[in-house]
């Protein structure tokens, strides 16, 4: 990683090369802090775990694109926990090289969600979609190549970094399209219980027999606990072995939720149920 910063204790990383969305989500929540761009999501955690860096700005969803591949993966075993998560407008900006116009465009590049987030407006003007590893690194590499047929779909911030044209603002194909992202640390204090609304992120994985999910998650429905997502991935290349993922509406030292924790670990085994973090829902949810 060769960006150097001069306070790691005030430093967030983020995935991508400056420009990047997740750039932007950095500086929208954290202004005073400085950003290392780094090339990988696991070299992101590992600037964290290494002390490179105090936080790290994760993506792991998009109201459009859906999940962000790869990233449940890393996470239980990154050894960060969630400590915030942050909601982010994503306004995708058809970008060329300067004095280039719309017409001449025949290809785009885009990392795979951008591409996936424009996917109607891409075909709507017969472009060629070209998937790039992030979307400021598109349009790095547009500017670089300076060629009129190619474009990029990146942001506004990326478009005045690498000194592009924008072709056509908001290219995106729903008004609604927003990018969560967690906010994770290699420290963790639990927050005190309040009347705030909390949000508690887990991981499980359940012993393989009949009705395992249906009885692991059921004290979780006596208990009038809501789960908001709930995902399941295979672990270790197996076939058999699940691995869930579980974003839950609640503080784990209420009464419902240990005695729901208490009946998931039942099924599950203490040690196949791990917390991520404890963090203050954000106010752009829906009560």
């Amino acid at each position: 990683m060769s960006q150097k910063v001069n306070n790691p204790d005030n430093t967030i990383a983020f995935q991508g090369i400056p420009g990047a969305y997740s750039e932007m989500a950095c500086l929208s929540n954290f202004n005073t802090m400085e950003t290392l761009a780094c090339p990988s999501f696991e070299q992101m955690i590992s600037s964290v775990q290494d002390n490179k860096a105090k936080l790290a700005m994760v993506p792991v969803e998009n109201s459009t694109a859906g999940r962000v591949a790869d990233i449940h993966h890393l996470l239980p075993e990154s050894g960060l926990f969630i400590i915030g998560e942050t909601f982010f407008r994503v306004n995708h900006m058809l970008l060329g090289p300067k004095g280039s116009k719309l017409e001449n465009l025949k290809e785009v590049r885009s990392h795979a969600q951008g591409l996936a987030q424009c996917r109607q407006n891409i075909n709507n003007l017969n472009l060629i979609p070209v998937i790039h590893p992030d979307t400021a690194g598109a349009a790095k590499e547009v500017s670089e190549l300076n060629d009129k047929f190619i474009g990029a779909i990146a942001s506004n911030l990326a478009a005045k970094r690498y000194n592009l044209e924008i072709l056509k603002e908001n290219f995106e194909d729903s008004s609604h399209n927003t990018t969560r992202f967690l906010i994770m640390s290699k420290s963790f204090e639990m927050p005190k219980i309040s009347k705030k609304k909390y949000i508690t992120t887990i991981v499980f994985s359940t012993r393989s027999v009949p009705a395992a999910l249906y009885k692991a998650l059921g004290g979780f429905a006596t208990n009038g606990i809501n789960l908001t997502k709930l995902e399941s991935y295979m672990i270790n290349g197996s076939m058999t072995a699940t691995q869930f993922y579980v974003d839950i509406e609640g503080h784990p030292e209420t009464s419902a939720m240990k005695h729901a924790l208490k009946e998931l670990e039942f099924y599950c085994g203490e040690k196949k149920v791990k917390i991520l973090g404890t963090y203050l829902a954000s106010p752009l949810r829906k009560s």
